[in-house]
């Protein structure tokens, strides 16, 4: 799986990075939950008043149930490394 970051300013203008945001294709069948949660973190982390890096990979264990979590994740891991 492909992963890509995301850096924007908050409401009080201090940077933030998210990282590890999975990668999809539109005919994905995770593509429109990735999408929402991905939103979802961002309209959170844009109101917080701190700045650094936040994992989206961290965020989905906290806010997914496991089964959920695992099934996304393994889903896209690769059968054969050639």
């Amino acid at each position: 799986m492909i992963y890509k970051s995301l850096e924007f300013k908050n409401s009080v203008g201090q940077k933030v990075k998210i990282v590890d945001i999975p990668v999809l294709d539109k005919e994905s069948n995770y593509h429109f939950f990735i999408q929402a949660r991905l939103q979802v973190l961002i309209t959170s982390l844009s109101k917080e008043k701190k700045s650094g890096q936040c994992s989206f990979r961290d965020y989905l264990k906290g806010v997914l149930k496991w089964p959920e979590y695992e099934q996304f994740y393994n889903s896209f891991r690769i059968r054969k490394n050639a």
